[in-house]
């Protein structure tokens, strides 16, 4: 296979034409061949979620735009795109985007934070996005929203010099390398880990006091709580078993509940997740970005450093210890679970399925459709197992003009509760409104994965939609993003 082997969803013409591509292609992708825009259409069924009452199925997941004060307060940016989730018309926004709980545990200088300080504006977001809400669909009933609070660890980029501070649980073999935590590199103690619980806990208290129905304890895309799952080596308390691995949110849960019991708890997480890509050799003629390829372990060594992989070969998936963390999940009584698979700085192709790499990353060694297959998949497997639970579902923006088919198959046939949609929020938030309103879709602002949202926050610039969002592509740093294009292609 080589760059852009796979057929590009554009030159696939109609609902029919792409379900038959499935099929000739062995994609057991459920698609519905017509939108139900009636008010019995699976995707405007309203569900009970831990009390509350979400109208409908389609949630907006959390979408960093990196454009906040360096102190974490909100800018017009920012609001603009709290109204964008608003405008989607989803009932539940899912975080709407990672707010740190620290100065420190940014991962870009300029991400939002909930703290003392920030908390009124922070509220003003959530607001926008309710007004928004109504102005699209005439009333906020059933709207639920939550902020996801975040540490990002080993990925922390609190300062404008562009470089990691990391923070890390454990030594990696792999991903010290690549991020240059090597050698004496300190790890965090327990005692810093007790004080970054408090801080979790006092950032939630903050978010219930801002109006939010819950928090999502981020724990996905290599981030701190994402690195605990995988913290095998540890020695102590937040280390080895899984016991300890989860006891960091199970501290943060149980110190949520005791000092802000009416506040909800969600947790979005990678659910497995595989060793490292790497852009793999070159390949005669090609044009484009070089595959991706797993890095190389050897065949005799345990790979003991990652949550959700078969530690004898950890390019493959490990269900076994998915499934033990879910029952952590339910001992928890956490009811909302979002759930996602693998890192963007390590393994892009995975988390977020795509025509296009973003510029530290690789072509992607398989049929995005593939990728996109996993993530329904996955979701569907864990519903299966834990009916109880209401999950949303990520990874279907590359869909592009058949995702609100996919969506409707998948809410219709039990396979997930919710559909999140990333990306494609960015670009054309009324995808769903106009599907069940019956109206064209408007094929402009289909997002076409180039992942330039992506990209430019790699490169320390604000991330959004630069091909089709006249926001971005008219500012002063579309022509920026442009030449790092230029200088890595």
């Amino acid at each position: 296979m080589k760059y852009g082997d796979f057929k590009k969803l554009t030159s696939i013409k109609g609902t029919d034409a792409f379900i038959k591509h499935l099929e000739v292609n062995g994609i057991g992708m459920p698609c519905d061949e017509f939108i139900d825009t009636t008010e019995n259409s699976p995707l405007l069924s309203p569900i009970e979620v831990d009390g509350m009452i979400v109208g409908n199925r389609f949630v907006a997941q959390p979408m960093e735009g990196w454009d906040c004060t360096n102190d974490g307060m909100p800018t017009d940016a920012t609001f603009r795109r709290w109204g964008k989730f608003g405008e989607s018309g989803a009932k539940l926004i899912f975080g709407g985007e990672a707010a740190a709980v620290r100065p420190d545990g940014r991962a870009n200088p300029r991400q939002l934070m909930i703290n003392e300080r920030t908390k009124s504006a922070t509220a003003k977001l959530r607001e926008k996005a309710r007004l928004s809400h109504i102005n699209a669909t005439g009333s906020d009933k059933g709207w639920v929203c939550g902020l996801q609070l975040t540490h990002s660890g080993r990925f922390c980029k609190p300062n404008d010099n562009a470089k990691f501070e990391p923070f890390i649980l454990y030594k990696h073999p792999v991903l010290d390398n690549k991020f240059g935590t090597t050698d004496d590199y300190p790890i965090m103690d327990d005692s810093e880990i007790s004080r970054l619980v408090d801080d979790y806990i006092e950032s939630a208290n903050h978010a219930y006091d801002a109006g939010f129905d819950f928090v999502d304890i981020k724990h996905c895309h290599g981030y701190l709580g994402h690195e605990f799952l995988g913290a095998k080596s540890r020695p102590g308390k937040y280390g080895g078993s899984l016991k300890n691995r989860t006891r960091f949110l199970k501290e943060i849960v149980t110190g949520i509940r005791a000092t802000c019991p009416k506040l909800k708890i969600a947790v979005r997480v990678s659910a497995l997740d595989l060793i490292a890509f790497k852009p793999g050799p070159a390949v005669e003629k090609q044009n484009g970005p070089t595959l991706g390829m797993a890095v190389e372990w050897p065949s005799n060594e345990k790979y003991s450093y990652g949550f959700g992989m078969n530690e004898n070969h950890p390019s493959e998936f490990d269900y076994a210890e998915m499934f033990e963390l879910f029952d952590v999940l339910k001992s928890l009584n956490i009811k909302l679970v979002n759930v996602t698979l693998g890192s963007p700085y390590y393994n892009p192709h995975l988390v977020r399925p795509a025509a296009y790499p973003p510029s530290d990353g690789y072509a992607s060694p398989e049929d995005p459709l593939r990728g996109v297959m996993r993530h329904l998949e996955v979701v569907r497997d864990i519903k299966a197992t834990y009916p109880d639970l209401q999950l949303v579902g990520s990874g279907y923006s590359y869909l592009q003009e058949y995702l609100p088919f996919v969506a409707q198959a998948v809410i219709r046939n039990g396979w997930t509760d919710f559909v999140g949609i990333g990306r494609m929020m960015l670009s054309y938030p009324e995808i769903f409104l106009d599907a069940l309103g019956g109206r064209e879709p408007q094929r402009k602002k289909f997002c076409r994965t180039f992942s330039d949202c992506t990209t430019a926050p790699r490169n320390n610039l604000v991330s959004g939609c630069y091909p089709l969002d006249p926001y971005y592509k008219d500012s002063e740093q579309f022509d920026v993003l442009a030449k790092v294009k230029k200088t890595r292609n």
